[in-house]
Formats: structure tokens, C-alpha cells, sequence
């Protein structure tokens, strides 16, 4: 399954942590616990930028760069991670390697951002928390064009690109949504 001479830091960023190796449906797996990675780095900092982006209106960019700056990370980290475990493992885009779901529902959720920084009512926070994910699970399954013929591109850019578009998708959707 993931018993590569990969790089460990590989491998764990690859398979989300471990959560690719679950199943059945890993990449759902996956989508679950970038979604819960993305609340742990996201909330102990949102409200505080809320703040300051509130009272220094100049100061706007600096929360934007902050929440943008995530999925660009994950982004080069997935790609990275993806391409050498791939490469270990002899296999082309392995179900186990779910780094590429963690970029794309990082940059779904990038639409409720700061309304999760408002720490709405559970039952609000709920449904911000569940439209993203769930618009960017339909567009990852469904891969409309041109998330499959995304795929194309080699390594790791091929593995994680057709989520990063499939993420934007639900970003777009999301966004009409609400």
C-alpha cells in the first residue's frame, strides 16, 4: 500500500498523515482531515486578524496573504510529497496519496474564512464548514473539464493539480452559495 523507500516527511505529508490509508474512499479520508488540519492552523489566529482587519482597514492584505498563504504552502509541500512518493512507490498517482485533497479543500474553504473567524453558532459553523468540503468532494469525484485532463501534467503537478482546480470550483461554488 505506502511501503515506499520514499523520504519519511514524504510520506506523511503525502498520505495527509496517515489518513490516505484508511478506507474505504481515502480521498474522503483525506478531504475529513485536511479539512480538520485547515481548522486547527486556521481558528487560534482568524479571529485575532478579524480584528486587526477590522479596526486597520490598510491591514486588509495582511489576513488575505495569511489565509491565502496555506494552500499556497500545502501546495508546494503536495506537490513535492506527492512526486517522490509516487516515484517510490512505481505507481502514477497511488489512491493512498491524498496531500493533492488537502490542497483542494484548503482552497474551497477559503471562501468561508472569515466568516469561521466570526466563530458563528455551531450549527452555522457546521454549514460553512460542510459546503466547501462538499462542493469540492462532487467536483473531485465528478472531475469536470478541466480537472481530468489536468491529470496529464507528470508527478506530483499531475497529482495534485486536478485537485487545486477542482478546489477552486467549489471555492466559485461555494461563494454563489452563499
Amino acid at each position: 500500500m505506502c511501503e515506499t523507500p520514499a523520504p519519511r516527511w514524504a510520506r506523511a505529508v503525502a498520505t495527509g498523515f496517515g489518513s490516505g490509508l484508511l478506507r474505504p474512499a481515502p480521498g474522503t479520508w483525506g478531504s475529513l482531515a485536511g479539512l480538520a488540519a485547515w481548522l486547527l492552523l486556521t481558528l487560534p489566529w482568524a479571529a485575532p486578524l478579524a480584528a486587526v482587519r477590522a479596526a486597520h482597514p490598510g491591514l486588509r492584505l495582511l489576513g488575505e496573504a495569511a489565509f491565502l498563504g496555506l494552500p499556497l504552502l500545502m501546495t508546494w509541500l503536495a506537490v513535492r510529497a506527492s512526486d517522490a512518493a509516487a516515484r517510490a512507490a512505481g505507481q502514477e498517482d497511488p489512491g493512498w496519496i491524498v496531500a493533492d485533497e488537502w490542497v483542494g479543500v484548503w482552497v474551497a474553504l477559503w471562501a468561508v474564512r472569515w466568516e469561521l473567524a466570526a466563530l458563528p453558532s455551531a450549527g452555522r459553523m457546521a454549514l460553512l464548514l460542510a459546503l466547501p468540503f462538499a462542493f469540492f468532494r462532487l467536483f473531485d469525484i465528478w472531475k469536470p473539464w478541466p480537472v481530468r485532463q489536468i491529470q496529464v501534467l507528470p508527478g506530483g503537478e499531475g497529482i495534485v493539480a486536478d485537485d487545486l482546480v477542482a478546489g477552486l470550483y467549489a471555492l466559485v461554488a461555494t461563494q454563489l452559495f452563499l
